[in-house]
């Protein structure tokens, strides 16, 4: 029997959701870092963000920068590694999506430094080598180097999954070789290595040398101390969005690091890249999904306040129907993120093609929301004195991280097949 039965409703029953939509009740863990991390992203991403988005790639990275006053204060927090570990799998199923729902909101390219920042820690957990997680704490700024110059999404597809039948990957741009105990690292990966060109610590995903030569489909992962000889960082990027975000290429001159760096042979590279793309394609999922809510929160703000023909936009019916189909489609990025996340990690094996579900809708969704935003606020939309054009910027980059959509779609629906059904 519900606790308030239909007979006791208003006659005029009306229900205001909360900002974060038809959320269900949470658990204590998740709502108090739910309630920190929604100040934090307004108070201090936000401002952050766009004081960044207004700063040459230069000075985005420089000493001083209100890129490292966010760094520190997100350190702060205490929310990494040793929280995570502190968790039930059934809480963290549940933190994970919030804390980068959250994050996304306050700000796109800072959410996602963050994650990326923590990839080489979380992935050495994930592979049970907390050896190297004391080693290098979450405390060091990581990146993830993977895509390379001549090879991006397709990095993505070690099976040959979706190769085209005359096609050849190439030579590798970045190989490594084991040997006497060390890994020894030759070449660069793409000027698109989210923290690039300020970690201090890199998830290298990279081609092997074997006793037949260089194959792209065997590789190694391995943990690089960014500070090692031989290793030479690029330039930040100047990019269309995201620019809170430092990218750029990171390059390898015979770089040694130990045997012990090792996190997965050649023998156990294709379930190494099977299950950081998950973890990344449901970063993206949170992250975009929080991206999407800033920009509809902001719209239907606007939509109080801005009156035309004598009324609050928002009694104009076109407008109170776009914005239904804005907050079906965050509702709907939310829904299918937590859903994914919590089946992801509460299952022996994680479903990929599920985690590249959850990255498609939630990018794609905040593409159509934040351009729905912009067209919402007319020309006030077009100007950078506004925040949503900022976040439609943001979101576009989104379709082509971690996996173009395209690429994504198609491995996918590959992976759908049932193989007893043929």
């Amino acid at each position: 029997m519900s606790p308030n039965p239909y007979t006791d409703w208003d006659t005029n029953p009306k229900v205001q959701l909360s900002l974060s939509g038809a959320e269900p009740p949470l658990c204590d863990v998740a709502k108090e870092i739910q309630h920190m991390l929604r100040g934090f992203s307004e108070s201090v991403m936000r401002p952050i963000g766009i004081e960044l988005d207004h700063m040459t790639p230069e000075e985005v990275i420089a000493e001083g920068s209100p890129f490292w006053d966010f760094r520190k204060q997100y350190l702060d927090l205490g929310i990494g590694i040793s929280a995570f570990a502190d968790m039930t799998p059934e809480e963290l199923s549940v933190v994970f999506p919030i804390i980068f729902e959250e994050l996304g909101r306050g700000d796109a390219g800072l959410a996602i430094s963050v994650g990326a920042g923590l990839l080489p820690q979380y992935m050495a957990a994930k592979f049970g080598r907390m050896d190297l997680v004391e080693k290098y704490p979450d405390s060091m700024l990581g990146c993830w180097g993977i895509t390379e110059p001549d090879h991006g999404s397709d990095s993505l597809d070690v099976n040959k999954q979706i190769a085209h039948p005359e096609g050849t990957y190439g030579r590798p741009n970045c190989s490594a070789k084991i040997t006497d105990g060390k890994v020894i690292i030759n070449g660069q990966k793409s000027a698109w290595v989210s923290n690039g060109p300020v970690a201090e610590i890199c998830i290298l995903y990279c081609a092997a040398q074997t006793d037949n030569g260089v194959d792209p489909h065997r590789g190694v992962v391995v943990l690089v101390p960014m500070d090692a000889p031989g290793v030479t960082k690029g330039k930040n990027l100047w990019k269309m969005g995201q620019r809170a975000l430092p990218q750029g290429e990171v390059f390898f001159d015979n770089v040694e690091v130990d045997i012990e760096n090792l996190l997965a042979p050649p023998e156990d590279y294709k379930k190494a890249v099977y299950c950081i793309h998950t973890e990344a394609n449901a970063l993206m999922g949170a992250t975009f999904t929080g991206a999407a809510r800033a920009a509809y929160d902001h719209a239907l703000a606007y939509a109080h306040e801005r009156k035309q023909g004598g009324v609050p936009i928002i009694r104009h019916q076109d407008v109170a129907r776009r914005l239904f189909h804005m907050a079906r489609k965050v509702e709907t990025s939310c829904a299918i993120t937590r859903r994914v996340i919590a089946h992801n990690t509460l299952q022996p094996i994680p479903a990929l093609q599920a985690a590249m579900m959850v990255k498609v809708t939630a990018t794609q969704n905040a593409l159509e929301v934040s351009s729905e935003a912009i067209q919402m606020f007319g020309g006030n939309g077009l100007a950078k004195e506004y925040p949503v054009e900022k976040i439609f910027r943001d979101s576009r980059s989104s379709l082509i991280e971690d996996g173009c959509n395209e690429i994504l779609a198609l491995k996918g629906g590959y992976s759908l097949i049932d193989e007893t059904l043929l």
